[in-house]
C-alpha cells in the first residue's frame, strides 16, 4: 500500500461549475416592512453565491441599501444592520458569486444609481455576451464606470432611455442587451421583475399576504410561507406597483433556453423551476444512470450535496444499498466560490472526509453531478482508497463538460476542460477510478420531462441559445 499521506485535502467544488447569483425582491401593498423576508429569501438563496450579499429598501420617499462581502448571516450580523435600513415596504436583495467583476464590495449588488427620474436599485443573476462592447461606447461617449458589473451596463441603458417611463426604458435596455439575465429592478415606488427572452437565467413569482415576492427558485418563497405563483416566462416584464401586479410580455426567440445545470447541479432540491421538481430531476437521473452503467458494487454513495439525490436515484433503480461514504462538515461555508485558490485550499481542509467504516473493503460507486478539471474527482477517489476502499466506481450524472459557459456560470477556458482534452478513458485513468461512466445527454433530457421549456446544453454540445462571437461587438445605434 501507498505511503503518501491519506490527508491531501480536497477542493470540493472547484472541479465543479461556480454558482451564479441569486435574487430576490418584495413588495408589501400594505406598507409592512419586508426586510426580515428579504434577509431569509436570500438566505435561502445562499447556495448560489457566497461571495457577497446585499438588500436596498424604499419607504416611498428614497432607497437605503447595504452591501458587504460575505454570507448573509455575516453582512447582516444580528439584526442590527436590517433595523438601520428602516422600514421599507418594497425592497430587493443579491447573493453574489463573481463570473463579472472582481471580488471586492464595489461589485457587490444591489447596485443604486441616481438618474433624472429618480433612483432605482437593481440586482442581477446572468452575463451579457456585449456588456464590455456596450460599456466601451458609453464611456467613450463620457460615461463614468464605478464598477465592472454587467449590472452597470444595464442600469446605464435604462437611465438613457428614461425619457420613456420605467418599464420603457427596461423595453428599450432588453433591445440593446444580449445575454442571460434574471433581473430585479426597484424604483421608490415600483418592485419590477425582467427575464431574458431566452429563459436562460431563472425567475419565479411569488405572493405572501398583500405582498408579491420575485426570486430566483421557489425555495426563496418556502422560506418564508409565501405561495408559489409561477415562473416567470422567458422575456417577462412583471411590475408590481400601488395599482396591483401587471404583466409586459417582450418578444421572444421561438424557444426558450433554461440552463439544465439548474437540474444538475445549481437549484437546491426543494425549488422548482419551469415546471419541474429539482429533486425528482436528479433521482430520474440516478435511475438512468444506473440503467446505462450497469457497475456491480456494495454500496452506491453520492458527493455531498448536490450528488446525493441522484445517488439515491442510483440505489433505488439498481439495487444496490445507499450508504454516506463522505462526510461532511455542515458548519462550513461552501469555500470552493470563493474566487482566490489559497482562500479555497484553507477553508476546505475540514470540509469532507472519508468514511472508513463504510467503505473499508467495499467496492463502492460514487455519484457525483459533474466534472470540471479533474482535480477534485482524483482526490475524492484517492480518499477513498485510502480508507480502505477496495474499488471506486465514479458516476456521473450529466455528460462530460467540453465547452465554456457564455451566459452567468464561471467556467474555466475550454484548455482547462478535462472533458475537451481527454477521452473518457484518459479522464478515468488521470481520476484513478476502476469505472467512469457519464450520463448520455439524450438521458440528461429525459430528466426534465415534462418542463414547459426548452434548455440550454452549450456546455455539453456547444448548441448556445446565441452564437458569442456574432453578438460579443453587437449594439444598435445609440442616440
Amino acid at each position: 500500500m501507498s505511503t503518501r499521506p491519506c490527508f491531501e485535502w480536497i477542493k470540493p467544488r472547484h472541479d465543479r461549475m461556480p454558482e451564479e447569483c441569486g435574487v430576490v425582491g418584495m413588495y408589501d401593498a400594505g406598507g409592512a416592512p419586508v426586510s426580515e423576508a428579504l434577509y431569509y429569501g436570500l438566505y435561502a438563496l445562499q447556495h448560489r453565491g457566497q461571495e457577497s450579499a446585499g438588500i436596498a429598501l424604499s419607504d416611498g420617499r428614497g432607497i437605503r441599501y447595504h452591501k458587504a462581502m460575505g454570507l448573509v448571516t455575516e453582512c447582516f450580523s444580528e439584526g442590527a444592520t436590517l433595523k438601520n435600513l428602516g422600514n421599507g415596504s418594497i425592497g430587493i436583495g443579491h447573493v453574489r458569486y463573481s463570473t463579472a467583476g472582481s471580488s471586492q464590495v464595489v461589485n457587490a449588488q444591489p447596485l443604486v444609481v441616481r438618474y433624472k427620474n429618480g433612483t432605482m436599485a437593481l440586482a442581477h443573476n446572468g452575463n451579457l455576451i456585449n456588456a464590455q462592447h456596450i460599456r466601451g461606447i458609453l464611456e467613450r461617449r463620457g460615461v463614468i464606470s464605478q464598477t465592472a458589473l454587467d449590472t452597470e451596463v444595464i442600469a446605464n441603458l435604462i437611465a438613457r432611455f428614461s425619457g420613456d417611463d420605467i418599464v420603457g426604458a427596461i423595453r428599450r435596455t432588453m433591445e440593446y442587451i444580449r445575454g442571460a439575465y434574471s433581473l430585479v429592478i426597484m424604483t421608490e415606488t415600483q418592485l419590477i421583475g425582467v427575464r431574458d427572452p431566452g429563459g436562460v437565467r431563472p425567475l419565479a413569482l411569488g405572493r405572501l399576504g398583500d405582498a408579491y415576492m420575485i426570486a430566483s427558485e421557489s425555495c426563496a418563497f418556502d422560506a418564508v410561507g409565501a405561495d408559489f405563483i409561477r415562473d416567470l416566462r422567458p422575456g417577462e416584464i412583471v411590475v408590481v406597483d400601488r395599482s396591483g401586479l401587471r404583466s409586459i410580455q417582450t418578444e421572444t426567440p421561438p424557444q426558450s433556453h433554461l440552463c439544465i445545470f439548474e437540474f444538475v447541479y445549481f437549484a437546491r432540491t426543494d425549488s422548482v423551476i419551469d415546471g419541474v421538481s429539482v429533486y425528482q430531476a436528479r433521482e430520474n437521473a440516478g435511475r438512468l444512470l444506473a440503467r446505462s452503467a450497469g457497475v456491480e458494487a456494495d454500496m452506491v454513495s453520492g458527493v455531498p450535496d448536490s450528488a446525493i439525490t441522484a445517488a439515491i436515484g442510483y440505489s433505488k433503480e439498481s439495487g444496490i444499498p445507499y450508504g454516506e461514504g463522505l462526510a461532511k462538515n455542515r458548519y462550513v461555508g461552501r469555500t470552493f466560490i470563493q474566487p482566490q485558490q489559497s482562500r479555497r485550499e484553507t477553508g476546505v481542509r475540514i470540509k469532507l472526509n472519508a468514511l472508513r467504516k463504510n467503505v473499508q473493503g467495499k467496492r463502492v460507486v460514487l455519484v457525483d453531478d459533474s466534472i470540471v478539471r479533474g482535480t477534485t474527482s482524483r482526490k475524492i477517489v484517492e480518499m477513498l482508497r485510502c480508507a480502505g476502499a477496495r474499488e471506486v466506481h465514479m458516476l456521473i450524472s450529466s455528460p462530460p463538460v467540453v465547452y465554456p459557459c457564455f451566459f452567468g456560470i464561471d467556467t474555466p477556458d475550454r484548455e482547462q476542460l478535462i472533458g475537451a482534452r481527454n477521452s473518457v478513458e484518459q479522464i478515468r485513468a488521470k481520476i484513478g477510478a476502476d469505472t467512469l461512466c457519464y450520463l448520455p445527454i439524450e438521458d440528461l433530457l429525459k430528466t426534465v420531462d415534462g418542463a414547459v421549456c426548452g434548455f440550454c446544453q452549450g456546455c455539453f454540445n456547444s448548441e448556445y441559445p446565441l452564437d458569442p462571437d456574432a453578438f460579443r461587438e453587437f449594439c444598435p445605434p445609440l442616440e
